[in-house]
Formats: structure tokens, C-alpha cells, sequence
């Protein structure tokens, strides 16, 4: 039997920090956290080429955000 601790549920597994931005799509839909904070929330509009720049369109704002891999935010799916 495995322990509490070790098994995931499926939101979780989900919901799992992306490590490799540029497994991101145009659409896919992240929320950004930064030291267990949520930043932001949205659709991702576009990743950089070498996948250390996110731009997000957040549900509320017209105008895309910037995010940077070496800020410090981690990105995960919603």
C-alpha cells in the first residue's frame, strides 16, 4: 500500500509545475506562482523559442503579460 504522501490526484499530477515551457502551447491555460503565491492566471499567448519567456493573456486584462523563467516564477497547468 502506498503512503498518503506519494500518490497524486489527478488535479495534481495536472496542476504540476511546468518545467519545460516550451512543452507550451498557444490556448493552454497556466496559472503562475511565485513563492506559493498565484501571480496570474491564463491562456498562454506565445513562448519563446528558447523557452524562458511566457507571454500570458490573463482573463481580466486586454494586454498580455511578460514572464520571465529567470524571475523566478514557476508555471503550472490549470
Amino acid at each position: 500500500m502506498k503512503s498518503r504522501g506519494t500518490v497524486m490526484s489527478r488535479r495534481t499530477a495536472f496542476a504540476a509545475t511546468v518545467s519545460d515551457w516550451k512543452s507550451l502551447k498557444a490556448g493552454d491555460r497556466v496559472e503562475i506562482v511565485k513563492h506559493a503565491q498565484l501571480l496570474a492566471a491564463g491562456e498562454v499567448e506565445e513562448v519563446s523559442a528558447s523557452g524562458n519567456v511566457l507571454w500570458l493573456v490573463p482573463g481580466a486584462a486586454p494586454e498580455p503579460q511578460l514572464f520571465l523563467k529567470s524571475d523566478g516564477v514557476q508555471v503550472r497547468r490549470s
